[in-house]
C-alpha cells in the first residue's frame, strides 16, 4: 500500500456554516489534496481549497491535527487498498460566500451548518476526525 500526504481545510463563513466538497458526483469531504513537491501542507491546503470551492480569501485560525485513512474507492463506496493518506487540516475563516469549483474532480461545493457536517461526511475517518475537532471549531466560529 502507497502512502501520500495530503492536507486541507475546515472553512468557516461569517454564518458559522463550513465548506464541503463532493468528490467524482459521489462522495463528501471537507476540501483538501496532494501536497505537491516543495510545498509545505498549508499552503497546500488553501490551494487545494481554491481548486475545490473557489474561496481564496482565508484567515488562518488554527491547525487542526491529521489522521491517516484508505483513499475512498471509485464510485464512492469502500476504500480503496492501494493507497493510504496521512492528511492535515487547518481551520479557517473567510468572508466570501460565492463558491466556484474549477477541480473538474469536484464538481460542487456547498456552505454546511456545523451540525450537519459529519452527517454528509462520507468516509467514517473523516467524520470521526471532524467531529473530534467540533470544539476547537466552535471557538472560531463568529461571535454572535
Amino acid at each position: 500500500m502507497q502512502t501520500t500526504y495530503s492536507a486541507g481545510g475546515v472553512v468557516l463563513n461569517a454564518r458559522g456554516q463550513v465548506l464541503v466538497t463532493n468528490q467524482n458526483g459521489d462522495s463528501w469531504s471537507l476540501p483538501k489534496g496532494h501536497i505537491d513537491p516543495g510545498e509545505d501542507a498549508r499552503t497546500a491546503s488553501a490551494r487545494e481549497i481554491a481548486e475545490e470551492t473557489g474561496i481564496t480569501e482565508l484567515e488562518f485560525v488554527a491547525p487542526l491535527g491529521s489522521y491517516m485513512r484508505p483513499r475512498i474507492a471509485r464510485g464512492g463506496v469502500g476504500d480503496d487498498p492501494t493507497e493510504m493518506k496521512h492528511i492535515e487540516f487547518f481551520l479557517y475563516r473567510t468572508t466570501q460566500e460565492t463558491l466556484a469549483p474549477t477541480d473538474p474532480h469536484h464538481p460542487e461545493a456547498r456552505w454546511v451548518d456545523l451540525q450537519s457536517v459529519a452527517e454528509l461526511l462520507s468516509h467514517p475517518k473523516d467524520k470521526e476526525f471532524f467531529i473530534s475537532c467540533v470544539e476547537n471549531i466552535s471557538a472560531a466560529l463568529p461571535k454572535q
